[in-house]
């Protein structure tokens, strides 16, 4: 294919990746967005596979069909639930990919370059390859906690945020060691021990992360991933690979600072493992209650509430996501407002596991985009709410983020259905939420200095 069309459709490729990523930056665009994206990607592996690959072409489209098959079906059977560990897996096999670009091209030996030329590509290679690792092994020690195999709660070991300088200053003193002995044609060890201590440090850095923040740490493994794709792209010298990688290596990144200011975080602390964020004595926010101080509701009187209402504010969480209930919730919703209720959704910036979680659920059930409302859009109006319901959610309405100080989600901007006339949580259980902390909402006996002003809540347990 001429060099002259290669270029031209690469072009056309990263125009419609920089239109997916505007598409998907509003509900409405979204599904348009999603659609960019992948005539995007068709056209590049189209043109690639095509024009620029000369041998084994069996064994690449061979690849392209598995790996599209088994997307398939995961696309397929995966619940909504667990969509954020699937995109954590996803980023791992990027990362998993990049590290054999890299040492495929590590092995390569910059055949053909030598001087500044040799170095400048020893350099890119070995970035390449910590970044990768990096990704790799964060992603699925990710995936691990958002899959409840492993806990939720930060590992912060002693000593945690020296063993991390000590890994970087060994990745960096590695990385001048490679450049010296790959220009006499050697330092693969050298790139062994340095993709082990990346692997090492991208465990490291996630286990020391807590629960609450995992939404930040899948947007930031999603800007590792693109930065990952850039640098496979300098290292096989393919343009469309860096502008993409970086595309998605900066989005992800400014995603990732986003939510960090949602959360009251430090974009720095969360992005190198927890690193400025107090230990722990145990996870519990304060004091709370115990079964007894839960009032119950029944059904018939939830119906009765909503029926006499005005004012209507629905708050989902990850539960709703696991009962499958944002259908449900929406027949409520309809019906609600063809009574002439005012009906809103309150999302907060980190419900669910992953960023857009719950929105991606409301989408689906058709809830119109204009009753959908983000935390600071709301939180100002919940006095005038007659009754909030908060589905499956339990850290973002925790109001011991503003009253216990030494809670482990303390300073982190929450929604305060607290402040409205009657609060209804639907819940299995009285369990805290994913960052370990028990929640003084559910439970109506008040305690001085911690929500002595909260307004009747009860329960329905479903």
């Amino acid at each position: 294919m001429n060099a002259g069309v290669i270029t031209v459709s690469y072009i056309g490729a990263g125009a419609l990746f920089i239109m997916a990523l505007n598409g998907l930056s509003h509900q409405e665009s979204a599904r348009r967005g999603n659609l960019y994206g992948m005539l995007g990607m068709g056209l590049a592996l189209l043109v690639t596979v095509v024009g620029l690959v000369t041998d084994n072409q069996f064994f690449l489209v061979g690849g392209i069909l598995a790996g599209g098959a088994i997307g398939w079906v995961l696309a397929q059977r995966v619940e909504m639930t667990q969509m954020p560990e699937l995109v954590a897996i996803l980023h791992s096999l990027v990362g998993l990919g990049a590290v054999f670009v890299g040492y495929a091209n590590a092995l390569d030996h910059g055949a053909g370059i030598s001087g500044v030329e040799l170095t400048i590509h020893d350099v890119e290679t070995y970035i390449g390859i910590l970044i990768s690792a990096l990704t790799f092994s964060g992603s699925v020690a990710a995936y691990l906690k958002l899959s409840g195999k492993i806990s939720g709660k930060p590992l912060q070991l002693p000593g945690r945020h020296w063993f991390n300088l000590g890994l970087l200053i060994a990745a960096i003193w590695l990385c001048g060691l490679y450049v010296e002995q790959s220009a006499a044609g050697g330092g693969i060890g050298v790139t062994i021990l340095m993709t082990l201590i990346a692997l090492t440090f991208g465990v490291h850095m996630v286990v020391a992360i807590g629960g609450a923040d995992m939404p930040v740490v899948v947007s930031m493994l999603n800007s590792y991933s693109g930065w990952a794709a850039a640098a496979m792209g300098f290292m096989l010298g393919n343009d469309l690979l860096i502008v993409v990688g970086a595309l998605v290596g900066s989005s992800g990144a400014i995603l990732s600072y986003i939510m960090c200011k949602a959360m009251n975080r430090k974009f720095v602390n969360v992005i190198m493992g927890g690193f400025g964020t107090p230990k722990s004595a145990g996870g519990v926010a304060g004091p709370a209650g115990d079964a007894g101080d839960v009032k119950p509701i029944e059904a018939q009187e939830v119906a009765e509430l909503l029926l006499n209402a005005k004012e209507v504010m629905i708050l989902p969480g990850y539960g709703m996501a696991v009962a499958q209930a944002q259908h449900v919730v929406y027949e409520i919703t309809k019906k609600l407002r063809d009574k002439g209720v005012n009906v809103r959704f309150g999302i907060h910036p980190v419900a669910g596991r992953m960023p857009g979680h719950m929105n991606v659920l409301l989408a689906e059930a058709k809830v119109p985009y204009d009753i959908v409302y983000e935390m600071d859009e709301v939180n100002q109006d919940f006095p005038k709410v007659d009754v909030s319901i908060v589905i499956g959610a339990n850290d973002i309405v925790n109001p011991a983020a503003q009253d216990v100080p030494d809670s482990p989600i303390a300073g982190m901007p929450v929604l305060e259905p607290w402040n409205g006339k009657t609060t209804i949580v639907l819940k299995r259980g009285m369990s805290t939420g994913y960052a370990g902390v028990d929640n003084p909402l559910y439970f109506t006996k008040t305690t001085p200095g911690c929500c002595s002003a909260m307004p009747k809540t009860v329960l329905i347990q479903c």
